[in-house]
């Protein structure tokens, strides 16, 4: 570790002078060969003469007595040396620290660089070790600020992500993820090299023996004084794996292979969803971690909007199968499942719930119910991404377990307000605390008594509805919701159709706790919100023909039909059916000429999630198209009415934003297939949505449009980029 520290300094031109002590005079030696020092010795009080930093890179439990020596001669260094170290615990040594000087001085700081091999010695020094990999800060209250950031800088000069936490975290969190693989793979080949056939055991062995056991020829003695110093954190951990090695070995004795899919299908997901989120490869969420990845859409003018397609399934839709699947009797079969990263967030939170879940494979997805009441505690905050959604009817569900729970989402998702949903629960009885503001993460205290109420909603809400509806389930009485303007019906559908009796009248639907639900077939629809895109892009487009299949034609869910309609568009609807309750139907539209229109207010919540596209439509459309009663624009995944806005006047599209809504003055009449407004550089703020309708948008600009900001694009509609291709647009994507 410290040959690859200096080796790192010296690749990257590193001015000073670097001096070591090790007790090796050949590996001193070697290390001025090989240009990593300038000088060493075994004896360490000459080496400490002028020294501006100190690093420590000595087996755990050797820790002490180097500092001893630390401490004696610590005169000779320069008056404001900094100290530091690479130790794998920090607890033992802070102990150390403390007993040697008596206190921790505030020039120490602790550390250690989540990096690696398993061999050692100069021989061995690497400088690329650290680069894109974290190294741990634990500083005290009163570490002097000068002295972390110049540890700090020396890290990152090494090419290294710098975090910090405290030494009591850092201690409980490694021993789970590196001392404890550590043990099991010092045990696993210590166990197997004891056996008779270990010769063809080794012989034999695939990939993933080998890269698992390779941590096994790490240096004995280090591992040694790691397991020793970290030894209560490392036994809590191995308390917890044994607790589930005995409930596998149960299950396969047993023959019950629900319980193995259940941990087996939790641990594959959990693996590839986590590395997913951390690695910020399709997240643009900071949930620990302080890194991110932002991604571009370039997309060319022009194009055409010709082909038939399936867009992904509809996400509200994917939300509510998952967890009303999870909450019946028997096993769940669901075809057309949103493969989004927002339904993948739900499918991961029910998993740490204790539910079996297979798939998603191909928009297939099994979920072996577990009841009402069969769900179990979470061992930590279930996070739901940038999902509105989730994180609202989680909040119903969860107000009913007999078990504490905690929701947070990205950076996005905890600026939106959550009081809407936490209200009306509280009134219900149950305890739940939110950040200031109303805003996540919503913290939910287990075990309380829910009563059913009467709650006249302030604002036309499906996802507030819906919450009332969830908790109602686990109320005493009747749980009643009316509605000041029709919202989407998805969850009275899918509960009718997994046996649940919800009764509606008029603008009030409610529901009797107490009953069960019970599983069936599911297929998902294809998300009309996804559909709007291409919709709006054949409906600007001259000589376009695009066909969209299967798509869910919920009468809750077709604002954005009736206001293209209602605008001139050119719809037909073909093979119309019913499918699990839902109305669904093929549609087909070609271009006809657009005119403005005053947008009916009962349009409004139809079509709440369309407007970022409809308002391309409206830029495209002769004459002007006024929208009045959309403040709830204001409170999604950005301010939509701002953020559209703001794009619009980057194109040069006259529009006068209001409160509560946008006058967008569209082309005039006569200008023929000429582009209806310029290029330029859009920031989506984040918002899928806003990404997505300026994309489309291009369709009729005079230049490239360029989109900041389009990770969250994965959140809704994974592929989006590749069905513009096949529409006939140019579109590519950036990462940096």
């Amino acid at each position: 570790m410290g040959g690859s520290l200096a080796a790192a300094l010296k690749a990257r031109g590193f001015y000073g002078r670097i001096v070591a002590c090790d007790p090796s005079e050949s590996e001193i030696a070697l290390g001025i060969e090989k240009g990593l020092i300038e000088a060493g010795g075994c004896e360490l009080a000459p080496l400490l003469d002028g020294v501006s930093m100190i690093v420590l890179a000595v087996p755990v439990l050797a820790m002490e007595s180097v500092l001893e020596s630390v401490a004696a001669n610590i005169g000779r260094a320069a008056p404001d040396v900094v100290i530091t170290d690479v130790g794998s615990t920090k607890g033992t040594i802070r102990e150390s620290v403390v007993r040697v000087f008596d206190r921790m001085p505030a020039s120490v700081v602790l550390g250690h660089p989540i990096a690696g091999s398993e061999k050692s010695g100069v021989d061995a020094a690497n400088p690329e070790l650290y680069v894109d990999h974290k190294v741990i800060l634990t500083p005290e209250p009163d570490t002097r600020t000068r002295a972390l950031e110049r540890v700090r800088a020396l890290w990152q000069a090494c090419g290294a992500e710098v975090l910090e936490m405290s030494v009591e975290r850092h201690d409980q969190v490694l021993a789970r993820t590196s001392h404890l693989p550590h043990l099991l793979a010092f045990s696993l080949v210590d166990t197997l090299a004891r056996q008779d056939e270990r010769l063809d055991i080794f012989r034999y062995a695939a990939g993933g023996f080998r890269d698992f056991t390779r941590i096994a020829g790490s240096d004995p003695v280090m591992w040694r004084d790691i397991f020793i110093a970290n030894r209560d954190a490392v036994l809590s951990s191995l308390d917890d794996f044994e607790a589930g090695l005995k409930t596998l070995r149960a299950a396969i004795a047993s023959g019950d292979s629900d319980a193995l899919i259940a941990t087996f299908d939790r641990a594959s997901h959990a693996r590839r969803y986590f590395g997913t989120l951390l690695s910020k490869t399709s997240y643009q969420a900071e949930y620990h971690m302080h890194s991110q990845q932002r991604v571009t859409y370039r997309v060319q003018p022009g194009g055409q909007a010709q082909g038939r397609l399936r867009v992904p399934g509809d996400k509200s839709m994917s939300h509510r199968s998952i967890m009303l699947g999870a909450l019946a009797d028997g096993v769940t079969e669901v075809k057309g499942f949103l493969e989004g990263e927002d339904s993948l967030a739900t499918l991961q939170a029910f998993r740490e719930m204790g539910v079996a879940i297979e798939g998603p494979h191909q928009g297939r997805v099994t979920i072996h119910g577990v009841g009402l009441h069969g769900l179990k505690a979470p061992a930590g905050p279930l996070y739901v991404g940038n999902s509105g959604t989730a994180m609202r009817l989680f909040a119903g569900l969860l107000a009913g377990q007999a078990f504490d729970s905690e929701l947070t989402g990205d950076e996005s998702l905890t600026k939106r307000p959550m009081g809407r949903v936490a209200d009306p629960l509280r009134a219900m009885g149950a305890t739940i605390e939110t950040a200031e503001g109303g805003r996540p993460p919503l913290a939910i205290k287990g075990g309380a008594s829910l009563k059913g109420i009467r709650y006249d909603m302030p604002m036309a809400s499906a996802q507030v509805k819906s919450c009332l509806l969830l908790a109602g389930l686990y109320a005493e009485g009747e749980t009643r919701v009316r509605e000041p303007a029709p919202t989407r019906d998805h969850t009275e559908r899918m509960l009718n159709g997994f046996g649940y009796p919800v009764s509606r009248e008029g603008d009030t639907c409610w529901l009797e706790g107490g009953h069960t639900l019970t599983a069936g077939p599911i297929d998902v629809p294809s998300d009309i919100s996804s559909a709007t895109f291409f919709l709006v892009a054949a409906a600007i487009t001259p000589g376009s023909d695009i066909t969209l299949e299967h798509v869910g034609m919920n009468p809750t869910r077709i604002g954005v039909i009736n206001i293209l309609s209602l605008m001139g568009a050119n719809l037909a609807f073909e093979n119309e059916r019913e499918v699990g309750g839902e109305p669904v139907a093929d549609i087909r539209i070609r271009y006809a000429p657009l005119s403005g229109i005053d947008i009916p207010v009962e349009q409004v919540p139809l079509a709440i999630d369309e407007f970022p596209a409809l308002f391309i439509a409206a830029a495209n459309a002769e004459g002007t198209t006024r929208l009045r009663g959309a403040e709830e624009l204001r409170v999604k995944e950005s301010d939509r009415l701002q953020a559209m806005a703001d794009g619009l006047a980057v194109l040069g599209v006259e529009h006068t934003l209001v409160e509560d809504g946008i006058d967008i003055v569209g082309r005039t009449a006569g200008a023929g297939e000429s582009p209806s407004y310029a290029g330029g550089t859009v920031d989506s703020l984040g918002d899928h949505r806003i990404a997505m309708a300026f994309a489309v948008a291009a369709l009729r600009a005079s230049s490239e449009i360029v989109i900041e900001d389009c990770a969250n694009v994965a959140t809704s509609f994974p592929g989006f980029l590749g069905l513009l291709e096949r529409i006939g647009m140019t579109a590519e994507e950036a990462r940096a």
